[in-house]
This record gives structure tokens, C-alpha cells and sequence, in this order.
């Protein structure tokens, strides 16, 4: 069983870091991560993947893999779309899937929701910060009565 976490990069590691850690407090560990880049966030790549390593080593995953697909432009729409498909389509029946919207741009983040929502992602995560004070703020600092993790498969499954 692996469970995949699928989302893109942003100039603000926390909106990618945020939604992550607040999962794995859930419960949801991911074995796989699937980031999205492009060239004007492609200097953080390496900083935000070995976060997100660090993460699911601190949440008991010590095999955690960070996967990367870089577009050449942030406006190959069939390439975002395929960055989310891909890995709901090729995930297996006992594996579990979660999709990311909070980072990236409102368009990614929109096909980013259509596409796990209309092909059954197990979640599809986006992560609400209830004032803006802590908006650059990284999880562990931020009260857990500031910040929601809405689970929208869950929500509007419901």
C-alpha cells in the first residue's frame, strides 16, 4: 500500500510544506510525492524536496521518495493536467491517493481540484489559514484553531 501525495511548487515553501505536515498529523503519511516546477520556482526545488523528505522521515517514513516534473512554461496546461492524472490513474486499489491545492497558481489549483475530484482521489486537500498574520508561518507555529486542512473528496462526498 503507498500512499501518494500530489501537488505543485510556490515561491513560499510553507503553502507547500503547511498542507503536508498538517496530512501526516492526520494520518496521512505519504510514501510518494509528486511536485509540479517550473522555471520561476525552479530555484526552490531542491529546498522544498528535502523538506518534504524531512517531513515524512519526522512522520516515520524513512523512504520517502520526492519525485519532480518540470515544465518548460507554468502554461503547459496538458502537462499540469497529466502531473495530476498520472498518478491516480496508475495508482493501485489498496493505494491512496491525496491532492494538494493550496500551492501554486489559482489555475493549478483548479486543475489541480477538478482533476482529483472528477477521477476519484482519495482527498483532495487545500489548507486554510483563518488570518492572514500567519500567512509565511510554518506549521508547528501557527495555532491549530488558525489553520484548517479541508478535505473536499471528504466534504463533498458527503
Amino acid at each position: 500500500m503507498t500512499n501518494i501525495w500530489i501537488t505543485s511548487m510556490s515561491t513560499h515553501p510553507e503553502s507547500v510544506l503547511n498542507p503536508l505536515i498538517g496530512a501526516c498529523e492526520d494520518g496521512f503519511v505519504p510514501n510518494s510525492v509528486e511536485l509540479l516546477s517550473n522555471p520561476s520556482v525552479s530555484e526552490y526545488e531542491s529546498m522544498i524536496s528535502s523538506l518534504m523528505e524531512d517531513v515524512m522521515t519526522a512522520y516515520g517514513n524513512h523512504n520517502g521518495d520526492v519525485a519532480v516534473r518540470q515544465l518548460s512554461s507554468e502554461l503547459e496546461f496538458a502537462e499540469i493536467v497529466a502531473h495530476f492524472l498520472d498518478p491516480i490513474e496508475e495508482a493501485g486499489r489498496n493505494d491512496t491517493v491525496a491532492v494538494d491545492i493550496t500551492p501554486g497558481r489559482k489555475f493549478m489549483s483548479a486543475i489541480a481540484f477538478q482533476t482529483g475530484m472528477s477521477h476519484g482521489a482519495d482527498h483532495v486537500y487545500y489548507n486554510h489559514l483563518d488570518s492572514d498574520e500567519y500567512f509565511g508561518k510554518i506549521y508547528s507555529v501557527i495555532p491549530r484553531t488558525a489553520t484548517t486542512l479541508i478535505d473536499f473528496a471528504e466534504l463533498l462526498d458527503s
